[in-house]
């Protein structure tokens, strides 16, 4: 069996959030997730993205890599930074922490992440930058819902 897998390399633009997420979602789409699966995917995908975006370059251009692998039916989707860090890690997975509440941030991208996928690592450095890690195991249905072309 052989792993699959994709590298992107996208500047941190919101503008490029949305095409970070399809992009992740339509790299899955040969496991045939179920339409939760993928939205479960994106929503990680998106909140990964925008909190390297608003966090980790404080809205300054910077490069954000997105890499993708599928081992049987598990995906693992790293979203890496090189931006500032996160200080202090376990309070940034707090529910409702933020560190820009002047952003109406409602500090729950990490709590959003770790509810839509089977695990969530996280990896910071100051000055550094910060690695999310996030794995979702594909269920395998008996029957395919749609014909693949």
């Amino acid at each position: 069996m052989h792993n699959n897998y994709v590298y992107i390399k996208i500047p941190s633009l919101s503008t490029n959030e949305s095409f970070a997420r399809s992009a992740v979602a339509a790299f899955c789409a040969s496991l045939n997730p179920t339409i939760e699966e993928i939205s479960d995917i994106k929503t990680a995908v998106s909140e990964a993205v925008t909190n390297a975006i608003i966090h980790g370059y404080d809205n300054k251009l910077g490069d954000i890599i997105i890499e993708c692998r599928i081992k049987g039916q598990v995906v693992e989707i790293i979203i890496e930074d090189y931006g500032c860090g996160i200080p202090n890690v376990d309070k940034a997975r707090e529910p409702l922490f933020t560190s820009k509440p002047e952003l109406e941030r409602s500090g729950m991208g990490f709590t959003v992440m770790e509810t839509f996928m089977d695990e969530l690592v996280v990896l910071s450095e100051k000055d550094i930058g910060t690695k999310i890690v996030l794995r979702k195991k594909i269920s395998e249905k008996a029957e395919k819902m749609y014909v693949k072309l």
